[in-house]
């Protein structure tokens, strides 16, 4: 069979063309992979580069994404990432935060709405309590990796039953170190940082008080419990149940004391229970967890503490950034979180695991603190007043002024604070 000339023509035009796109293939493919950035503290980031090379063999030629690790310290991150937002280009796609700065951060406009990705159905496979911060004005701008909140540790080798009532834990650890089996009975994070607002949080709620209702723009720290919590605190120093050191503690130094041996009680995160259970550990095999003590008739408060994924306004690959959230908020994916690295999980279906709870039946446990766990004030404003809390305690802990005396004083210095937001405390 002939060709014509203009069908020969026609026909090598065509081959040259096929040859064309053979050969520019590779660069194309490359060209279409999206590139992402995801700013991470750096024990999220080490925790998940397992699961960020799955993702990326998962999504090739598509999605490339990539972790930038930042600092180890939460108040480090902070000052990092909003630094870099103030920039006013988007630094990043994402951003792994706290779960206190999200009302900052949205009323700042930094980030993008979740509620168009994520829908009734996924909030409802949330665990109860980590469906809790992740949204501000009535919009989704969180979505929760992983939850923390405060935790009471004690030796089951030394007792029978964790202690209910603030006075039970007074009374157990002045029997045990009067008997010799302990130095101290209980330590804490009472260093002036957020960790020393997030144990007063607890105990303010454990006496039937409440830090700052937002609702109603009302203090409560120089009320009864606001200061029975103060208090408390500082009665735990100065009658020798903690050490006067424990102003000086944050959460390795308190894991430390309690890991050797030296206290009956310990107020830690999630994480420190793979850490007690190492071979090495003096500990090992005694340890139980509870929640926090609380008043007689008064539900006891884990503060919550968890790290969730923000999308960022100006970031060109939404859909891709999602994509990453979604994988690595997965069941399958905080499964290898919690058993590798102990983070307690948010999706509903691992606490019903009955593989995973025979493997970790301390798992039960998460669950009831998580249910119990309390949001601390959400408010754009919170690192201010979280930080006035924080000098006025520190006062009180170390002697230089009576409780009373430092929670009035934190208490005016909150109102100013939020009178010069904008806001009319009650």
């Amino acid at each position: 069979m002939m060709f014509s000339r203009r069908k020969f023509s026609s026909l090598l035009l065509g081959l040259i063309c096929l040859v064309a796109l053979i050969s520019t293939t590779p660069a194309l493919v490359a060209s279409q992979i999206e590139t992402i950035s995801i700013l991470m503290p750096a024990p999220f980031a080490d925790s998940t580069v397992k699961l960020v090379d799955n993702f990326n063999t998962l999504y090739k030629n598509q999605i490339h994404l990539n972790v930038i690790r930042g600092p180890r310290q939460t108040e480090s991150m902070s000052d990092l990432a909003i630094s870099s937002l103030l920039l006013g280009d988007t630094p990043f796609d994402g951003l792994l935060m706290d779960i206190t700065w999200l009302p900052k951060y949205a009323r700042a406009g930094w980030l993008e709405g979740l509620d168009p990705y994520f829908d009734e159905t996924d909030i409802a496979d949330l665990a109860s309590g980590a469906e809790k911060g992740n949204d501000f004005e009535g919009t989704l701008y969180r979505w929760p990796l992983v939850a923390d909140m405060g935790l009471l540790f004690w030796r089951t080798d030394l007792m029978n039953t964790p202690p209910k009532t603030p006075s039970e834990l007074v009374s157990i650890s002045n029997q045990l170190q009067t008997q010799g089996k302990v130095p101290w009975g209980y330590v804490w994070q009472g260093r002036q940082y957020e960790g020393l607002s997030c144990v007063y949080l607890e105990m303010i709620d454990g006496f039937g008080g409440d830090w700052f209702d937002v609702n109603n723009q009302s203090l409560g720290l120089n009320e009864v419990p606001g200061v029975e919590a103060a208090q408390w605190l500082t009665d735990l120093i100065e009658t020798g149940i903690s050490p006067r050191a424990v102003t000086t503690f944050a959460e390795p130094e308190a894991l430390r004391n309690f890991q050797s041996g030296e206290s009956a009680f310990m107020r830690n995160w999630p994480y420190a229970w793979a850490e007690l259970q190492k071979q090495d550990s003096p500990v090992r095999g005694k340890i139980g967890i509870s929640t926090m003590v609380s008043l007689p008739g008064v539900e006891p408060a884990s503060t919550l503490g968890s790290w969730g994924f923000t999308l960022l306004r100006g970031s060109n690959h939404k859909d891709a950034v999602i994509k990453a959230i979604k994988y690595l908020t997965s069941a399958e994916a905080q499964r290898v979180m919690f058993i590798e690295h102990g983070y307690t999980p948010t999706v509903k279906a691992l606490y019903e695991d009955l593989e995973l709870i025979q493997d970790y039946p301390h798992l039960a446990l998460l669950s009831r603190a998580l249910n119990n766990a309390v949001l601390r004030p959400e408010t754009p404003i919170y690192a201010q007043i979280s930080d006035v809390l924080q000098r006025s305690l520190s006062a009180s802990l170390t002697g230089e002024e009576k409780p009373k005396l430092s929670m009035n004083r934190a208490d005016r210095s909150s109102e100013q604070i939020l009178v010069a937001a904008g806001g009319t405390p009650s």
